[in-house]
């Protein structure tokens, strides 16, 4: 009994031995793997991967299973990896689950050895510029494909009908053509086809989907219009070229046709055959018409990747002669071009924000302007006239991004504005957007914060102090070339049908906002606060993870390091390079906690906000002319917040 009962323990006992070998052999071939990777491809950002530390826990962007034994996911978006990624480097990550290299500018093909990996479910790889073909070979645990964003091109692999477990599909902006397939997948929540180069009909699978899920290619079938069936060619063409038209016999017995009825014969074929040709006339004019018709809403939809600018000819006469299509320009503009010269222009996607996408624009005569294109615009054109002048006068100031022109018809709001070359906050300090992430010193941060306060402060100073901003973030703070923070999208809430919140600002709202739906001044101070606290710590406010967005509570992370009396920890570690330079950073986190005070009535105005940023090194900053800060005390004072 003995023997029986110590023989499976022995051999548990060996098993246990020589599996711990065999784990940390897998655990160094991943390891290896990730090393060849960051070696073989450039990338902006220092990932800190210290040989001599551990993976599953060090390693910035890496997770391992709970044993420790395979890296399981991998997620390095936005720190500027630059070109290929080698075969035999990710693609050797057995057992990888997770990766997500969004947002950087890789380029070349997908390996498929990344893509055929078994435990393969979720693939974000949007925001670069991949080209080729897509993989044939493609999991078949994949949950989640995103591939959106790049320049893929040839026709959707077949294979990718074998994907069952398939969530999301995203494959928008890219240069696909040929049909789609038809997936089988019954668990698919989420699809976006649009922007690409497919034909054909769309699958019944995929016909429960948004119409918005296949724009911007020559589809048919629902959601989109019928598909239109082949006509047969017009009977009375046949009738001329009939076989049964009776002949004339040499025969006796034949029956002869009399030449007054061949006459009658021919004559009604041939009336018939005027008529047929009249129809198809009055077909083609009205056809036409139809098309002048809906060629404003075809060049109107042209701002997608801009790169091949449609001909003068496809434009309708109703754009080129039209009162109600013109562009409204403001006074003071210098620019001199028109609606057609602005629908024709080379443009590129610079972003899509709450109310809509942004596309740079570049003129035939080398002018280069930003055009937003609204969408969900809830008030009617003279509201949105009354709308567009006042942005328009309160808009002129430095650190505002002025509005120079619009356009407004029943299908189409766009807005046309300067363009600030330094590209968002945002994107310098995140990586996200066309510039990339750009080192930012502690003197250009103070800079932009200074700027960004100042237009803020404008904001509040006109209109007796009733105005606000009600969507201050990161990426509506641009900047110029020389830092100074400039804030856009002034006025575009009041456009909108939604108000208040939305998925991509919540982040940076204040407490009462996200309760009662309404903004005020003090609001607006909070969200600065929160600016201020991502340009000091490096973080954003939201971050997307397994494909959803993600808030981190910014204000109560910063305060709750402060607590414990590690300040140094807070701050970005790109600013502590420069010595001498952490006292400020103390200052501006102080400005930055009274910001984002939980009680409206605890946090500063925005005119002591400007003072307390001019403070911290007033030797540096210039001053300027007091009269917002002077505007905003009179405005202010005495008068309750709304």
């Amino acid at each position: 009994m003995k023997l029986q009962i110590s023989l499976p323990s022995s051999i548990i006992f060996l098993l246990l031995i020589f599996s711990v070998p065999l784990s940390l052999a897998d655990l160094k071939s991943d390891r290896q793997a990730l090393l060849d990777f960051v070696a073989n491809v450039p990338h902006g950002r220092k990932l800190n991967w210290n040989v001599t530390s551990s993976v599953c826990t060090s390693w910035a962007g890496v997770s391992c299973n709970r044993e420790g034994t395979h890296v399981v996911s991998l997620r390095l978006p936005g720190i500027g990896l630059v070109g290929p990624i080698p075969r035999g480097t990710i693609g050797k990550l057995d057992a990888l689950e997770v990766l997500s290299l969004r947002s950087n500018s890789l380029n070349g093909n997908i390996p498929t050895d990344i893509t055929s990996l078994p435990s393969l479910r979720s693939l974000f790889l949007q925001s670069n510029n991949f080209s080729g073909s897509i993989p044939d070979v493609l999991s078949p645990s994949l949950m989640v494909l995103d591939l959106s964003f790049n320049s893929f091109n040839g026709s959707i692999p077949s294979t990718i009908t074998n994907l069952t477990r398939l969530i999301v599909l995203d494959l928008q902006d890219n240069m696909l053509s040929g049909s789609i397939p038809n997936l089988k997948s019954s668990k698919l929540k989420l699809l976006n086809m649009s922007y690409n180069k497919l034909s054909g009909e769309i699958p019944r699978s995929f016909r429960k989907f948004p119409s918005s899920s296949f724009f911007g290619n020559p589809l048919c079938g629902p959601p989109l219009e019928n598909c239109s069936s082949s006509s047969p060619s017009p009977a009375p063409v046949a009738l001329i070229y009939s076989p049964t038209l009776p002949t004339i016999s040499k025969g006796v017995h034949s029956k002869k046709l009399s030449i007054g009825a061949i006459v009658a014969i021919v004559i009604g074929g041939t009336a018939v055959m005027v008529l047929a040709m009249m129809i198809i006339l009055l077909c083609r004019v009205k056809r036409r018409e139809i098309g002048d018709s809906d060629a404003d809403k075809a060049k109107e939809s042209s701002f997608k990747k801009g790169k091949n600018p449609m001909p003068k000819e496809d434009f309708g006469s109703s754009v080129q002669t039209a009162e109600k299509n013109k562009l409204v320009f403001f006074g003071g503009c210098s620019y001199n071009f028109d609606l057609e010269d602005l629908l024709r222009a080379s443009a590129e996607v610079l972003g899509k924000g709450s109310y809509g996408t942004a596309y740079k624009a570049i003129l035939d005569e080398g002018t280069v302007v930003v055009v937003k294109r609204l969408k969900e615009v809830g008030i009617g054109k003279r509201e949105f006239e009354q709308q567009m002048e006042m942005v328009s006068k309160v808009g002129q100031h430095p650190n505002l991004v002025p509005i120079r022109a619009y356009y407004f018809s029943k299908d189409e709001k766009l807005l046309v504005y300067d363009f600030i070359s330094g590209g968002s906050l945002s994107a310098v300090l995140h990586g996200y957007g066309y510039n990339g992430k750009t080192p930012l010193d502690w003197s250009a941060r103070v800079k932009i914060a200074l700027g960004a306060a100042r237009g803020i402060l404008h904001i509040h100073s006109e209109g007796g102090g009733k105005f606000i901003h009600g969507n201050i973030k990161s990426s509506n703070v641009l900047l110029s070339r020389d830092h100074e923070g400039c804030i856009s999208d002034f006025g575009l809430p009041l456009l909108m049908n939604f108000q208040g919140i939305t998925s991509r600002s919540i982040g940076y709202h204040a407490p009462e906002v996200i309760e009662t739906k309404k903004a005020s001044q003090k609001s607006d101070v909070y969200s600065f606060g929160v600016l201020l606290l991502e340009m000091l710590t490096g973080k954003a406010p939201l971050k997307t993870t397994h494909g959803h967005n993600d808030v981190v509570d910014l204000p109560r992370w910063v305060q709750s390091v402060v607590r414990e009396e590690w300040t140094s920890e807070v701050f970005d570690a790109e600013l502590l390079r420069k010595p001498n330079a952490e006292e400020e950073m103390v200052h501006m986190l102080q400005v930055a906690l009274a910001c984002v005070a939980r009680m409206p009535d605890m946090r500063p105005r925005m005119d002591e906000v400007v003072r307390m940023i001019k403070e911290i090194r007033p030797s540096e900053l210039e001053e300027r002319p007091s009269s917002d800060e002077n505007k905003s005390k009179d405005s202010n004072a005495g008068t309750p917040t709304p």
